[in-house]
C-alpha cells in the first residue's frame, strides 16, 4: 500500500497542473474548461481531468472528463449542467481481476447515471491496479475526491457511494478518510447499494464452501490428473484458467450451459446437490465459482503470501441426497491464522462510523446475499454507532442494477438527512421513492418492514 506522501503526490500534481485549489462552484455554474484538455480519443492520461466526451445515456448538457492518477488508476467524473454542488465519488465493485483500463468506468457511469440525471457530479476511479485490496481501493477513491476537489473545487457536500465489493471500499472510506488530519470533513455521508459489508473474513466464506462442495460432487477442478491444490487457493499461484474454462468444468459436472432436456441423470444429481447445500441459483454457479477461483488466486497468492484466510472445520454441510456421505468425504482445511489477520486488517469493517450512513440491498441478491446487512448491522451496532445506519430492503432479485427511482429517493433522503439532521426511516425512503417513479417509469419495490438475519439469503 503506498503512503500517504505518495497519495499526495497525487494532488500536488494536480495543483501544479491547475494552478491551485479552484473556488468553490455555486450551484448550477459548469466548472471552467480544463486549459489543457483534449477530446478523449488523442488525450494523455494524467491526474488533470481532460475534457471528454459522454457516454450514451448522460444527459446532453452535462461535461465529462477523463485521467489517471498518480498511482495509476483511471477515472471518468461527469458534472450536469444543474448541478447541486454535491459530489458523489464511486467505488465500484468486483473486484476486478483484469489490469485497469480507460473505458472501465464508462460501465459504472451509465449505471448511475440517474446521479448525474438528478444534479449530482459523479466520479468514479477504476483503481490502480486489477485485483483484491480494499485498503488500495479506498486510498484510491479518496485520490478521486482529492482530484475532484483540486481541480473543481470543494463541492458543498462530498458523498461515497459503493456498489458491491465497492460497498466494503466505501465503508473502508468512511473509517479511514471521514475526517482529515485537521478534523475537517471530507465526506458528508455514506450510500452503499447491494454492498459486501459483511467484510473480507466473513464475505467470501460461502465461495470457499462452494469449491469444496463442487469438487466433492465433480472431481474436475482440479481434475484427477492435474496438479493437485487445496482447493481455498483458488489455483496454484502460476495457473491459469478462464471463466470459459470454468463454465467447460461446471458444464461437464453438471450440465449447466446446456438444455435440462439434454442432461444427464448424475449431471442433474451433481447440480441438485450443488445448489441444495451452498444455496445459490444456477445462473449463479459459473461466476460464484469463477470468484472462488481467479479472486481466490489473487487473493491468496498476490495479497496474503500464500496463507489460508478460510475454514470449513467442523462444518457440517446438509441439503443434499447424501449428507453424511458429503460431510465424510468432502475436503477439509483450516485457517491460517496469520491468514485470516492479513486479511481482517485489509478488509474487515470496525463499525466505528461518523458519518450518517444509508444502504440499499435487493431481499433476492443472488450475487451478495443479504444477510450481510446484518452482520455489518451487528458490527455498527457493537462499535455504538447505530444511530449513524438506516439500512433498507427491496422485493428484488438483482444485484447490479435495482428499479432506477430507488436511487433517486436513497439519495433525496440521504441529503435530507446531512442537510437538515432529518434521520430517514425505510417507509420515509420509500416515500422519496415514489416522488420519482413517474419521472422514470419504473416501480418502487421497498419493503420496509423486512429485516435480515445473517442468514438470510
Amino acid at each position: 500500500m503506498r503512503s500517504w506522501v505518495a497519495a499526495g503526490r497525487s494532488v500536488l500534481a494536480v495543483l501544479a497542473l491547475g494552478g491551485g485549489l479552484a473556488a468553490c462552484v455555486t450551484p448550477g455554474q459548469m466548472p471552467p474548461t480544463p486549459p489543457s484538455a483534449v477530446p478523449l480519443q488523442t488525450a494523455e492520461v494524467s491526474p488533470i481531468p481532460a475534457d471528454a466526451t459522454c457516454p450514451q445515456g448522460i444527459p446532453a448538457d452535462a461535461k465529462c472528463y477523463t485521467g489517471r492518477s498518480e498511482e495509476g488508476a483511471f477515472y471518468w467524473i461527469a458534472i450536469p449542467a444543474n448541478w447541486n454542488n454535491v459530489l458523489v465519488v464511486h467505488s465500484h465493485g468486483g473486484p476486478r481481476t483484469t489490469t485497469p483500463n480507460i473505458d472501465d468506468e464508462i460501465d459504472d457511469l451509465q449505471r448511475f447515471s440517474v446521479m448525474v440525471r438528478e444534479g449530482y457530479a459523479w466520479a468514479g476511479s477504476t483503481y490502480r491496479r486489477g485485483g483484491y485490496g480494499v485498503r488500495m481501493a479506498a486510498e484510491d477513491t479518496d485520490i478521486l475526491r482529492r482530484i475532484f476537489w483540486s481541480r473543481f473545487g470543494k463541492p458543498r457536500r462530498t458523498i461515497v457511494h459503493g456498489q458491491s465489493w465497492g460497498g466494503n471500499v466505501a465503508a473502508k472510506v468512511s473509517e479511514l478518510y471521514a475526517v482529515d488530519g485537521n478534523g475537517q470533513r471530507n465526506y458528508d455521508g455514506v450510500l452503499l447499494s447491494a454492498g459486501l459489508v459483511a467484510g473480507g473474513t466473513r464475505g467470501y466464506v460461502f465461495r470457499s464452501d462452494l469449491r469444496a462442495v463442487y469438487q466433492f460432487y465433480c472431481r474436475n477442478h482440479p481434475r484427477p490428473d492435474e496438479v493437485q491444490y487445496p482447493v481455498w487457493q483458488g489455483l496454484p499461484r502460476d495457473g491459469r484458467m478462464t471463466r470459459a474454462d470454468v463454465a467447460a468444468r461446471v458444464e461437464q459436472c453438471t450440465g449447466v450451459g446446456k438444455p435440462a432436456a439434454e442432461r444427464t441423470p448424475e449431471q442433474v444429481r451433481n447440480l441438485k446437490n450443488i445448489l441444495g447445500v451452498i444455496g445459490i441459483r444456477e445462473d449463479e454457479l459459473v461466476s460464484h465459482l469463477v470468484w472462488a477461483t481467479n479472486l481466490f488466486q489473487d487473493m491468496v497468492w498476490k495479497r496474503l503470501d500464500g496463507h489460508n484466510p478460510f475454514s470449513n472445520e467442523g462444518r457440517v454441510y446438509s441439503g443434499s441426497d447424501d449428507d453424511a456421505a458429503l460431510n465424510a468425504g468432502v475436503e477439509r482445511f483450516a485457517a491460517d491464522p496469520e491468514g485470516v489477520a492479513r486479511l481482517a486488517y485489509d478488509a474487515d469493517l470496525s463499525g466505528q462510523i461518523m458519518l450518517p450512513t444509508l444502504s440499499i440491498h435487493a431481499k433476492n441478491d443472488p450475487t451478495v446475499f443479504v444477510g450481510v446487512d446484518a452482520i455489518y448491522r451487528d458490527i455498527v451496532a457493537a462499535a455504538g454507532r447505530s444511530d449513524l445506519l438506516v439500512q433498507t430492503f427491496t422485493n428484488e432479485d438483482t444485484h447490479s442494477k435495482l428499479s432506477t427511482p430507488e436511487y433517486a429517493g436513497m439519495l433525496d433522503a440521504l441529503m435530507a438527512w446531512v442537510d437538515k439532521g432529518e434521520k430517514p426511516t425505510p417507509a420515509t425512503v420509500a416515500a422519496a421513492c415514489e416522488t420519482h417513479a413517474a419521472a422514470y417509469d419504473e416501480p418502487c419495490k421497498f419493503d420496509v418492514g423486512f429485516t435480515p438475519t445473517a442468514a438470510s439469503r
